[in-house]
Order: structure tokens, then sequence, then C-alpha cells
């Protein structure tokens, strides 16, 4: 009999450890063991932007990327792997000081040898833009109280 609650994270494959780890380091802030999770000739690409090739094209994307945004967050949806391929459903927020912007990502990872060698996601820019607009009007709204003057 099937039972859910005795699941443990050893049946998971060894794809989805590697993919949720890289994540979780970005999530934290850790570039460098995020980039050890990578295979030196990786292929990165935020569809429909141009890909990033080799490890030190994408070290350069996620440092820039720290630079510009002050928090990265992902929330699981789905994660599902078929061999190499690990497909993931997530919404990934983005932090620009007070302002939170949450969006949808479909994201392609292939792992070989315990290292992600295709980095691939897929998000609406519109829906992108818009939840930067809707985080900042919630910012402001946060400001201010809600009482129309700034909150001490």
């Amino acid at each position: 009999r099937y039972d859910p609650t005795i699941m443990s994270e050893t049946l998971e494959p060894s794809e989805i450890t590697v993919v949720r780890e890289f994540l979780e380091a970005l999530q934290a802030s850790d570039t460098g063991r995020a980039l050890e999770l990578l295979s030196p000739a990786v292929v990165y690409q935020n569809v429909p932007l141009p890909p990033a090739r080799g490890i030190r094209a994408v070290e350069k994307q996620l440092l820039g990327l720290q630079r510009l945004f002050t928090g990265f967050e992902v929330v699981h949806h789905n994660i599902a792997a078929n061999g190499s391929t690990v497909l993931t459903e997530r919404t990934d927020v983005l932090c620009l000081g007070p302002v939170r912007g949450a969006f949808w990502v479909c994201g392609t990872f292939e792992v070989h040898d315990g290292k992600i060698t295709l980095w691939r996601d897929r998000f609406d820019f519109v829906d992108f833009f818009l939840s930067f607009a809707r985080g900042a009007v919630l910012a402001l709204v946060k400001a201010f109280g809600g009482r129309g003057t700034p909150s001490t």
C-alpha cells in the first residue's frame, strides 16, 4: 500500500536534488555554491533573451542580478524529472528594496554527472513587469500604513 507520509528525500531522483540545491543556493545568495553545481560548459537562458554560454558568462549574469536585486525567493509548485531533464513550475520573487515582484516561471534543467549543463527559464515579461507594479503599490500602502501618511 502506498503511503506518501513515508516518502523521504532519498527517494527523490538525484537530478531533482541538484536542481533544488542550486535554487536554494541562489535563494541564500550563495553564488559560489550555485556555481559549484554548474558544468563549466553550462548554457543559461531566460527565454527569449540570448543564452549565456559557459560558467563565467553565467557567473557574470548571476552577480549582476545580485547587485541589482536585494533578494530572491523560490516557491516550488511542481518539480519532475525524466532522466537527466528536470522541469520546474515555480514562483520566483525578486526584491528591489521594499518592492517584491512575484511571477510564474517554468524552468528546464539538464543535469549530467551531478552538474547542471542547461538552465532555461521561461516567464511572461508582462507578468514580470506587472508583478513589480503590484509590489510597488503594496510597498507604498505598507509605508503609508493605509492612512495616507507615512508610518512611523
